[in-house]
């Protein structure tokens, strides 16, 4: 099979509730704009999916082991990925750089006090257990291929300037 035949993963990383999802929707309405298709997953979905309902370090490893065989199975078949999820591994990071074709990361990059003091999901002033970055250490990416550091305010500025590296990372796809 050839790189033109495979279809791509835009792999979007973060801590929870640093945005992944709506930043992984701006991606794929962009994408969309320019007729080219992509499913989007995210790793809450997943878990729902698949009733994946343990949050301890081990499954969380072995979850994102899943994701990332789950996306080169349908990169291999020319299906374009986009996946939001906290995958906050190194290994991870690395076995998909090696294993999957056309892989292109986003490292999420928002403050803890800012996520702490949003809240969203309720996690990080809880009692709940096995929180990436709370009481479990991130593998903070090392070499992502876009940082995104995340506010919470307009970023349009910020969006314009990875959706140009995307669409350069799809050219060269095409090549």
């Amino acid at each position: 099979m050839n790189k033109k035949s495979k279809g791509f993963v835009i792999w979007v990383t973060g801590l929870s509730g640093s945005g992944k999802s709506v930043l992984a929707s701006k991606i794929r309405k962009n994408l969309k704009k320019k007729n080219i298709n992509s499913i989007l997953i995210n790793g809450d979905d997943l878990r729902k999916i698949f009733n994946l309902n343990k949050f301890d370090k081990k499954s969380r490893l072995n979850y994102a082991k899943s994701y990332s065989m789950f996306c080169k199975k349908m990169t291999n078949q020319g299906i374009n990925v986009i996946i939001a999820t906290i995958a906050m591994f190194e290994d991870i990071r690395k076995w998909n750089r090696k294993n999957i074709k056309n892989y292109y990361e986003i490292y999420l990059k928002t403050s803890y006090k800012l996520i702490k003091k949003r809240n969203k999901k309720k996690l990080y002033l809880s009692k709940i257990n096995n929180v990436i970055g709370k009481d479990i250490k991130p593998e903070l990416p090392k070499k992502p291929d876009f940082i995104f550091k995340n506010n919470f305010k307009n970023n349009s500025k910020l969006n314009e300037k990875l959706f140009l590296k995307i669409d350069h990372f799809i050219k060269k796809k095409y090549k």
